[in-house]
């Protein structure tokens, strides 16, 4: 799998299952990627016999290994991906981007997220100095924020409730950020709360909606697997295979 501008090409190293759904996967070989430095960026992964990218935070980039955390769900382009030996596969991946943006004045931390938004969350708990305080909508993942970490782990039998938790917190005074990520809906809620309930400006907060319980995915007007399968039959590279797949796109 060759790489475009702006993406880089990695091989899986090693695979764990960390909880019924959560996965890590391990990436090498990716000699020219930067970081941003920012504790939430993310990247965008293309697996095997795909075109279309998904979206995964950074849990760890020591220079030489990238480690990705996935939610895998009933069905999904990388969900099916990531429950099979996929040691060995090459996939690809795109520039990282991230958005934590803490203030120099700030004197505490508080996180919020449901089981997409662990990856992040751990890791700013792990870069960032000072007071950290995490709340995590989903069933423990035990040991994944280390020892010591200031964890309150939430059921989710009757469905997402952290907007109606966000609500109930009681924030430290003085300045300090707020971080949280989930469900679009939900943060969409808590955006309002925060804004006109507390009078926070942006710089003291950032709440992103990692995914949405009411859009399902649109089904593909071109389906890149058996267009990729076909080309690779015919002998042609990937550039051609990309730039076939865009010239049916764009005639849709």
């Amino acid at each position: 799998m060759s790489a475009r501008p702006g993406q880089f090409s990695a091989q899986v190293l090693r695979r764990e299952e960390l909880s019924s759904h959560l996965v890590r996967i391990v990436l090498g070989g990716l000699t020219d990627f930067t970081s941003t430095g920012v504790p939430d960026e993310w990247v965008g992964l293309v697996v095997p016999g795909q075109f279309q990218s998904r979206y995964y935070t950074v849990r760890s980039w020591d220079g030489a290994e990238m480690v990705l955390d996935v939610v895998v769900h009933d069905e999904g382009l990388v969900t099916t991906w990531a429950q099979t030996e996929c040691v060995g596969d090459e996939v690809t991946i795109s520039e990282p981007k991230g958005s934590f943006a803490l203030p120099d004045d700030a004197g505490w931390v508080h996180l919020v997220g449901d089981l997409t938004a662990l990856p992040a969350m751990a890791r700013i708990a792990e870069e960032v100095g000072g007071p950290v305080r995490i709340w995590a909508e989903t069933e423990e993942v035990s040991g994944y924020f280390g020892d010591g970490a200031a964890v309150t782990w939430i059921p989710t039998e009757h469905g997402s409730r952290l907007a109606a938790l966000v609500e109930t917190i009681e924030w430290p005074d003085g300045p300090g950020y707020f971080w949280m990520a989930g469900e679009s809906a939900q943060m969409r809620e808590i955006r309002r709360y925060v804004r006109r309930s507390l009078g926070w400006g942006s710089d003291r907060h950032d709440l992103m909606g990692y995914w949405s319980s009411t859009r399902a995915r649109q089904v593909r007007a071109v389906d890149p697997g058996p267009l990729y399968a076909r080309g690779k039959a015919a002998g042609k590279s990937d550039e051609e295979i990309w730039a076939e797949y865009d010239e049916l796109r764009a005639g849709q």
